[in-house]
């Protein structure tokens, strides 16, 4: 049994090294446990890309505490289960696990059941992208792909595309309307 674990650890930090995705945990950056969950499939077609509209956050110590200051208005203003996103990228080019993996988000009205969705800490209207979060999130999708959350041939949307939204904000975009599986 602890071959198996062993064997699984070693994948898991073969396919970091390769994709360079270091997802910083719910427990290390101090979030609560949900209120409840529900299952996301594999094999998804979308993935949503979103901004929080609030601070932006250079440093680990600045992002943990506003992913913890959003995930409180989230569960206690909002009367969710938990964070909305799945995943949520800093300004200091960390990914911090939302709701992870397989677990279905609150991030956009009728597409949560059916896709990802990855925000980026700030307002992004204002704020601009630094090369390392554009690379963890291209990261982070393609860790999606190759752990069969999403198919490979997925299309990525801006939040605007799915809802009555500036969401992901002009600067975010810009940006991913360059990216490979962006669709109009």
């Amino acid at each position: 049994m602890a071959s198996k674990a062993l064997i699984a650890l070693a994948v898991l930090l073969c396919a970091n090294a390769v994709l360079g995705v270091n997802i910083i945990s719910k427990s290390q950056w101090g979030g609560r446990s949900p209120n409840g969950k529900s299952t996301l499939a594999n094999k998804l077609s979308y993935a949503v890309i979103h901004h929080t509209a609030g601070n932006y956050c250079s440093t680990r110590a600045a992002c943990e505490q506003q992913l913890r200051n959003i995930q409180a208005y989230h569960m206690d203003s909002l009367g969710w289960a938990d964070i909305g996103y799945n995943f949520l990228i800093g300004g200091d080019g960390n990914v911090y696990e939302g709701r992870g993996w397989n677990v279905m988000g609150a991030h956009a009205t009728s597409w949560n059941a059916k896709s990802i969705g990855i925000s980026f800490l700030g307002n992004y209207n204002n704020d601009r992208l630094t090369s390392a979060q554009i690379s963890a999130a291209k990261s982070l999708l393609a860790d999606a792909v190759s752990r069969g959350q999403l198919v490979s041939g997925y299309t990525l949307y801006g939040h605007r595309q799915v809802g009555s939204t500036e969401c992901p904000g002009t600067n975010i975009w810009n940006e991913i309307r360059t990216w490979a599986n962006w669709r109009a």
